[in-house]
This record gives structure tokens, C-alpha cells and sequence, in this order.
């Protein structure tokens, strides 16, 4: 009488292994470049070179300091100089602006990841310009292709109408601007100030030829791969910032890499994460540094991940009502090494030629060391936002 041969037992995936906070900040701070003092250089290059490794760079209006992209790039780039962004877009054509999660600077080596969505957009126009007219929009791209690039200043046949949001405009043409941007006719070939000049892509780039519009594999792929090297740890909700999970073609990909062993799953606080093996094992712990970052930064703008890793929750309250209010109007996280220790609402009185300090919160414990590190970075912002190059 023969017996069934006894089942093995189903072994059970291993848990990804669990990476302590410190190590975790380390690598982020490393991908982000806030490591070190002058990570890409000096000189203009600079610029370009730390778009390209960030993948982005948000704009944003607000002038109370100065705007977050400058400052952004004030961040890692010692010597940068405002000067610096303006060839970047204008003269050297290396980067240029569009929408990511935000409207933000990007690199020009990666416009055919947008070139897809920007042809979509002409076909299902976004509500900020969905009343647009495509007719207007034809004779507006007669005018400039004759006329050469324009701004909303230059257009003064426009009959006013009330703003429909603040952002807006009474000129129904900067609908007819934004459509054609969005949907790729038109990009912003300057910007002094908020100021925009559009000119036709094709012309300002040198086209034809127009690069070949990735696929969506490949535009998913970019998307990884953007967020591994500016986060060194990713997880769906930081690749996919706003939204919190990846599409199914995108977990494939992570899936994919993490069975050829490109991609290392671990968990931060007990969320996963992936990381190549080479973010795993990040440079030495280096003297620290200190930063005064814009809310609008990289390591900043995603509340969530920022309180995750650095158990700090950063409130933006220029939209707050000034009574409920709990540290300023636009407030702005100092970092020294690897902790969050103070917020700062600073203000440029540029007539005066000070930065006002209007209010200072320490998070962390105050010590003199500390007080003294933050003044020495107050004093080199200071010249930077006073710069008049």
C-alpha cells in the first residue's frame, strides 16, 4: 500500500527588511543633493545640470522671499544667480517649462516624455482654458509666426471681462496662450518675473524634426526612473505625487525590476519602498549642513513623505486665515543635517534692503550651536535675496 509523498511546506515571502530613519533620511537627502554644498558645480551649467538630476523644478508666484524656483536652485547651487535660469530657458535651450505636477522647469532632454500629453490636451482642453476658441487660437499662431513671440502685455485687442479665479486674467486671450502651450503649439521662451513670452516650439527649439513622443511604456518607465534618482527611496504615492498609487503597467515595471534584482524592496516605518542597491548604501555621514528651503522644494512639497521621514508636517498657510495661523504666512523649514529644527517666516524688504525675520519657531531644541549655524545661513540668504544681478 503506497503513500502521497508528504507536501512541502509554502514557505512564506520574506518581509522586506525595514530600513531605521536616519539611514532613510541619508539617502533622500543624498538623491536631493542636500548633502553636500555645491553638488552641480558653478556657473550657468550649474543650473542645468541640477534640473536634469531633480527632474523638476516647480514655479511658483509668491515674492514675499524670493520666488520658489530661484530658491529651489539657491538650495544646491552656492554661486546661482537668477541670470543663470533665464539662459537656461532663453540662450541655451536647455530646459523649459510645462506641467508635472505643477508648473515647473524641466529638462529639454525630456520633452518627449510630454509630447504625448501635450497632444492630448489639444483634444480635451483642461477647464482653466476649456472655452478657449481654436480659431483664436489659429490666428494667434499667424500673429506670432509674422510678428514674432509675444507676452499678455503685447495683446491690447482683448475686451475685459471679470477674473473667473485669482490666478486668472481679464484678457480672454491668456486662455487662448494656455491652450496653445498646453497642447504644445506654443512654449514660454522667457519669463522676467511671472512675465511670459510664448513663441512657437518648433521655432524656438529648431524644429522640425520634433522629437518621437515616447510611448506610454517608456513614459512610465521615465517616471520611475525620474523619482529613483531625485528620492533615491520611492513609493507609490511619491512617484505619483498628487495621487497615491501606481498605475497597473507601472507596478509591473517595479515588479519586473525587483525579480532582476535592479530594485530592492524595504519599508520606512513600516510603508514599502523600493531603492536601487546602489541608493542603499549611501556616502558617509557628512558634517552637517544647513538649509533654509522653500515650501515649494522637492524634499518639502510632499507633506506626507516629509513628515514620514523627518517626523515633521509642514502647514502652508498663505491660504490660512491670519487668526488660525499657528507659525506665519510663508514659512519656511530649516534643515540642519538630517532634522527639521526650526521654521523661519521671513520676509525681503527689498526697498529697505533687510530680511525680516517676522517670526522664529524651533522645532527641535534650541541650543546656541544651532542658533549660531542658522544665523551664518540667514546671513549668506540675505545676499541672495538682496542680489540685484
Amino acid at each position: 500500500m503506497s503513500t502521497a509523498p508528504a507536501k512541502k511546506p509554502v514557505s512564506k515571502p520574506k518581509a522586506p527588511p525595514a530600513l531605521a530613519l536616519p539611514e532613510a533620511r541619508r539617502i533622500w537627502l543624498h538623491a536631493q543633493r542636500l548633502d553636500t554644498r555645491a553638488p552641480f558645480g558653478e556657473g550657468p551649467e550649474a543650473t542645468t545640470r541640477a534640473i536634469e538630476h531633480l527632474g523638476y523644478v516647480q514655479i511658483d508666484t509668491i515674492n514675499v522671499i524670493e520666488r520658489a524656483h530661484h530658491h529651489i536652485l539657491f538650495s544646491r547651487i552656492p554661486g546661482y544667480a537668477r541670470a543663470h535660469l533665464h539662459r537656461a530657458q532663453t540662450v541655451d535651450k536647455t530646459v523649459f517649462e510645462y506641467w508635472t505636477h505643477a508648473l515647473a522647469y524641466v529638462p529639454v532632454r525630456d520633452i518627449r516624455y510630454y509630447l504625448s500629453e501635450m497632444k492630448s490636451h489639444a483634444s480635451e482642453p483642461l477647464r482653466w482654458y476649456a472655452d478657449a476658441d481654436p480659431a483664436a487660437l489659429k490666428r494667434l499662431l499667424r500673429q506670432i509666426r509674422k510678428d514674432g513671440a509675444l507676452s499678455i502685455r503685447d495683446i491690447d485687442t482683448d475686451e475685459l471681462v471679470e477674473k473667473d479665479h485669482p490666478w486668472g486674467s481679464r484678457k480672454p486671450s491668456k486662455r487662448v496662450l494656455q491652450y496653445g502651450f498646453f497642447s504644445g503649439e506654443l512654449t514660454i521662451s522667457e519669463r522676467l518675473g511671472m512675465v511670459k513670452t510664448y513663441e512657437l516650439i518648433d521655432r524656438h527649439f529648431g524644429w522640425p524634426p520634433r522629437p518621437r513622443a515616447a510611448n506610454e511604456k517608456q513614459i512610465a518607465e521615465y517616471r520611475i526612473d525620474r523619482a529613483l534618482t531625485a528620492q533615491g527611496l520611492i513609493s507609490a504615492p511619491s512617484v505619483m505625487h498628487p495621487r497615491l498609487r501606481f498605475t497597473p503597467q507601472m507596478q509591473q515595471i517595479i515588479d519586473s525590476r525587483i525579480r532582476r534584482k535592479r530594485l530592492v524592496p524595504v519599508t520606512v516605518e513600516g510603508e514599502l519602498h523600493y531603492a536601487t542597491p546602489e541608493a542603499l548604501e549611501p556616502p558617509a555621514v557628512a558634517a552637517p549642513l544647513v538649509h533654509i528651503l522653500s515650501p515649494f522644494d522637492p524634499l518639502v512639497i510632499q507633506r506626507r513623505r516629509l513628515n514620514l521621514f523627518f517626523g515633521y508636517e509642514h502647514v502652508f498657510e498663505a491660504y490660512v486665515k491670519v487668526e488660525k495661523r499657528r507659525f506665519g504666512y510663508f514659512t519656511l523649514p530649516v534643515l540642519i543635517g538630517d532634522e527639521v529644527v526650526a521654521v523661519l517666516d521671513l520676509k525681503t524688504d527689498r526697498a529697505a534692503g533687510r530680511l525680516l525675520i517676522q517670526a522664529w519657531h524651533w522645532i527641535a531644541p534650541e541650543t546656541p550651536e544651532r542658533r549660531r549655524l542658522i544665523e551664518e545661513e540667514l546671513t549668506r540668504f540675505e545676499r541672495f535675496q538682496l542680489a540685484t544681478e
